[in-house]
């Protein structure tokens, strides 16, 4: 594992995969590849989409009982 630590470190790859194979593209990854390689598409995975996320927080306090609530459009 030491060995192939520091060869990971004088890769320049998106993905590395040791003792493994993969299947396709792992979804909670980018996979847009280093310099000329990859499919151009780093927009993928979990952590990249949240660029285009708008989060919202919503805070209930349910100390008072458990109430009907009504939302309006």
């Amino acid at each position: 594992v030491n060995r192939a630590f520091k060869a990971i470190e004088k890769l320049d790859t998106g993905i590395t995969y040791i003792n493994s194979s993969t299947i396709g593209a792992e979804v909670q990854l980018p996979f847009g590849g280093t310099k000329g390689t990859g499919n151009g598409h780093r927009e993928a995975g979990t952590t990249a989409l949240e660029i285009f996320t708008e989060w919202k927080s919503v805070f209930i306090d349910y100390s008072g009982g458990l109430q009907k609530a009504q939302i309006e459009d």
